[in-house]
């Protein structure tokens, strides 16, 4: 092992110190609102402002904290604008890109921005500050990181919308965790200093429940403490260090082909769980692994795959030293705790593993199991390996030729080299033990250099004849000759392995480099199998299949079958379902001649790859085990790269397709709606004139207005359609009384209700409502006609509405529901305790029905565009109203859904938040207030 510490890489440094021209973001991190982030970062605002610095306020909520805004003065507040009809004014990009300070302040970084604002997210506001170079300070709360975003709804019951992404956070340039104890955040909720009033009270009940801050203060804590651990192994491999640094626990499990038992394994998984920490199992793979038995090959390899069934991160090293591979190893990953086996020490062994380790790596610390005595070491031939005669009839055929090389030196020294002095012939015998090393092995070559030794003693030793030596020198000539001759032979023998095994190495690199080369052409899936066939026999010496579902998700081979035996169809689909392997080598059926590997991307089965090698034993070998690995990830990964290509060419056709459509849709509806309007307009006159005269003709004419008065409905909603597609909807929003749309709607389609009757639930005092009232109109309009087409004549009809108050965070979207856009920066209730606006209550506006219902599963697809319901042939219309009212309160900030009444029928349910109202001033005699 190298004891030189590993250099630095000059390139990583230059880069560290070039000065990028980006700026430096800084975030106070907290558990949850109310830990005092804000605090923090104003009072380090205004230390740089006493140092001179240009401190800008971009935002900062204080949440009506006395003690917050006093921290203002002196700062230079940054003056918002209003976008669109938000209320609540934005931050303003352009004006803090314009003042260029030296340091700009932006509260809340998970903030969502208002509709029309140049991004979305706060957070790329804030990238495109770093961009222009301006450093940046902000906060936010470890509910909003998007990777813990599930574990906290699953831990709270409530689910945040706003979120960070882990990349931007970790790129930050500090982070500053702002903690506090649970007991105090609360007794700073009951004084007010988070909330004020009753929203303090409700937070205490809901959110900031004790078990809840637990928990969350324990993610800020685990969080910080990652983040602190990269940058300490950052900054390690950045300063080549190779010591270890014991700042966190750390296990390195060592599998041996001695000590691979699946105790071993379970006491590293119980000790790794005890100290809450990462833990690793390595084997590493010597020249003695090529000559052990087959059981024992299975017996290590059964044991890797345990421990990371377990949770361990396994690898393979391979390395003639082992301790020193151990320790790189450990070095490399900064793992400070190393676990190893141990039998008991018989008389005349002694286990040496655990002092290389101590004397090369003494900062490590050793935990060393005691192995069961009783558990047997696999021992034995297994099927596929090679005879024992085989390799002794190596052997026997070495030492043949190492007695035919001594006699061949011998006989030349004796007879053709009569003047050469028995110092030089020395110097050949050692040439004849290493041509003997390098074409037959080690012991052949031991074997020779004992005969040459023996050869030289008889013939040219005096006297000759005999074993005898009267010359006590040749004592030590002899004992030279052996040990160079032994040393040599078995330098030359590690050479020629270690070349054997580098010539292998190349051929599988070049083996795989083709076939990567070959898939990346590939365009089918008999291409991607006819490459995989032509790599496996080549590399694996073994047949191969790939098993691909149809459309009917039944497996069929994607190339030209060759597997002499064909597996079964039922171990094929079990593996296929449950994504586990099968066959030879695994759990599930061992005794078959293939193997069956599932091809898994994520979660999902994209294959089944069925191997049948020429030996078994060359599947058992780990080597090989990482190179069938490697055939899987490039065979899963070109199945997905051609999938992609299929969906990426079937998206740019139906865009195509919905481009055609729209544009059709556009010009048939606008030729079509002046004479439609128009023929209303006769139709009209025409039934009134007949009225008038009692003609027995009316009723014909006043059919004729209705149908024309549906399919301008019809155009309109076409129209819609292809406003809506191309974007040309834009909300014209005013306050209008509940009862006023509900009545307006109600009188728009007199004429289609005939009479019929209109159960109505509204709430008995004024409910005003900001909206855009030809848009909600259409809304009502579409549903009642949807209504009446499918209920039924006779069925029930009825509109109800309420005031709730906001939906609970973690109720989740119904089907047919908003995809999840924000209106306003407005967050669920409880996941947003720290932010007072979005305490605002909803209507719900409930269209219902008593007719035959939606049928089961497809409470979603209504909504989409041109989808019907089951009664397609009797029922006129396109199937665009639902679609039409589903984008109408999109836009609109709310959420529409549609499901089975208990008692029969359908409803269909909006959702739309409610801003607070104008103060309508009352009329007092004696004047106007």
């Amino acid at each position: 092992m190298n004891d030189e510490l590993p250099r630095p890489d000059p390139d990583a440094l230059l880069q560290q110190t070039r000065d990028t021209g980006r700026g430096r973001l800084k975030i106070w991190f907290g558990a949850c609102a109310g830990v005092g982030k804000t605090w923090s970062m104003l009072q380090e605002a205004q230390r740089l402002r006493s140092q001179g610095l240009a401190v800008l306020v971009g935002v900062v909520e204080t949440h009506g904290r006395v003690e917050t805004a006093a921290l203002l003065e002196g700062l230079t507040l940054l003056p918002r604008r209003a976008i669109g009809q938000n209320r609540h004014p934005e931050f303003d990009l352009d004006a803090a890109l314009a003042c260029h300070p030296a340091v700009i302040l932006m509260d809340e970084l998970a903030h969502t921005n208002a509709p029309g604002s140049r991004h979305p997210k706060r957070w790329q506001d804030i990238d495109e500050l770093l961009e222009a170079g301006i450093d940046v300070m902000t906060t936010v709360n470890v509910q909003h990181l998007e990777s813990l975003n599930d574990v906290v709804g699953g831990v709270t019951g409530i689910r945040v919308r706003e979120t960070v992404p882990d990349p931007f956070f970790d790129a930050a340039d500090e982070v500053v965790l702002v903690d506090l104890p649970a007991d105090d955040l609360r007794q700073r909720l009951k004084e007010g200093k988070v909330y004020i009033g009753e929203g303090a009270e409700r937070a205490i009940e809901n959110f900031f429940r004790k078990g809840n801050l637990y928990a969350l203060r324990e993610l800020a804590l685990r969080r910080t403490a990652d983040r602190v651990d990269d940058q300490v192994r950052a900054w390690r491999d950045g300063q080549g260090r190779e010591k270890v640094w014991h700042t966190r626990d750390a296990l390195l499990l060592c599998i041996g082909d001695n000590t691979g038992s699946e105790k071993l394994v379970r006491t590293a998984a119980r000790l790794a769980a005890r100290l809450d920490c990462v833990w690793h199992a390595v084997y590493v793979e010597t020249p003695r692994l090529y000559r052990l038995n087959e059981a024992r090959r299975r017996a290590v390899l059964r044991t890797l795959r345990l421990a990371q069934d377990l949770g361990a991160e396994t690898a393979t090293l391979s390395d003639p030293n082992e301790a020193a591979a151990v320790l790189r190893y450990a070095r490399e990953n900064n793992l400070g705790k190393i676990i190893i086996g141990r039998r008991p020490v018989r008389r005349w062994t002694r286990d040496s593993f655990a002092d290389r380790l101590g004397q090369l790596g003494p900062d490590l610390d050793l935990v060393i199991v005691a192995l069961d005595e009783s558990t047997p070491l696999p021992s034995g031939p297994a099927e596929g390996q090679r005879p024992n005669q085989d390799k002794w009839r190596m052997q026997l055929k070495g030492c043949t030729a190492a007695a035919a090389l001594c006699a061949l030196v011998t006989l030349a020294g004796r007879w053709l080299l009569p003047g050469v002095d028995s110092v030089n012939l020395v110097m050949v015998y050692l040439l004849a033990v290493v041509v003997v090393a390098l074409r037959y092995g080690r012991w052949p070559s031991v074997v020779a250099t004992i005969l040459n030794i023996v050869a030289f003693d008889v013939v040219f030793v005096m006297p000759t004849g005999t074993i005898a030596v009267s010359d006590v020198q040749y004592l030590v000539t002899f004992g030279v000759m052996l040990a160079v001759g032994v040393l040599v032979g078995n330098l030359t023998a590690g050479v020629r392995y270690q070349a054997r095994v580098a010539r292998y190495r190349e051929h599988r690199v070049r083996h795989l480099y083709e076939m990567a080369k070959s898939l990346s052409r590939a365009l089918t899936p008999q291409d991607i199998a006819a490459a995989l066939q032509r790599s496996a026999n080549i590399t694996l010496q073994a047949r191969s299949e790939l098993l691909l579902p149809d459309e009917q998700g039944e497996l069929i081979a994607a190339g030209i079958p060759e597997l002499s035996t064909v597996p079964d169809r039922a171990i094929a689909r079990w593996s296929f379902d449950r994504g586990q392997p099968a066959g030879a080598g695994t759990d599930t059926l061992p005794g078959v001649p293939w193997q069956i590997l599932p091809l898994k991307s994520g979660p999902k089965t994209l294959g089944l790859l069925v191997l049948e090698p020429a030996n078994l034993r060359q599947l058992m070998i780990p080597e090989q085990q990482r190179l069938i690995e490697t055939f899987i990830v490039l065979t899963t990964n070109a199945l997905e790269r051609m999938a992609l290509s299929h969906r990426e060419a079937a998206a740019r056709l139906a865009a195509e397709r919905e481009q055609l459509r729209n544009a059709l849709l556009s010009a048939l509806s606008h030729d079509l709606r002046t004479p439609l309007t128009v023929l209303f307009g006769q139709a009209e006159i025409l039934t009134l004139d007949l009225a008038t005269a009692g003609s027995e003709h009316a009723p014909q004419a006043s059919a004729m207005r209705e149908q024309t008065l549906n399919t301008i409905r019809l155009v309109n909603n076409l129209l819609d359609m292809a406003r809506l597609q191309s974007g040309g909807f834009s909300l014209c929003t005013e306050w209008m009384a509940l009862d006023e749309l509900v009545g307006s709607t109600l009188r728009m389609m007199a004429s289609s209700l005939a009479g019929r009757h209109i159960a109505l639930d509204l709430p008995p005092e004024l409910v005003l409502i900001q909206l855009d009232g030809p848009l909600m109109e259409r809304v009502l309009t579409n549903l009642l006609e949807n209504a009446l087409k499918y209920a039924g004549p006779v069925a029930d009809i009825g509109i109800r509405a309420r005031v709730e108050p906001p939906m609970m965070a973690g109720e989740g979207q119904r089907p047919g529901g908003s995809t999840g856009r924000d209106a306003g920066n407005r967050m669920q209730r409880g996941a947003a305790m720290n932010e007072a606006e979005n305490r605002m209550q909803q209507l719900t506006l409930e269209v219902w029905d008593g007719g035959p219902g939606i049928p089961g599963g497809q409470e979603a697809q209504i909504f989409e565009k041109f989808s019907r319901g089951d009664k397609e042939s009797a029922v006129p219309g396109v199937g665009l109203g639902l679609a039409i009212c589903h984008a109408i309160v999109d836009i609109h900030g709310g959420q529409i859904r549609a499901e089975n009444r208990p008692e029969g029928g359908a409803r269909f349910i909006i959702t739309l938040p409610m801003q607070t109202p104008p103060v309508i001033e009352e009329y007092e005699p004696g004047g106007l207030h």
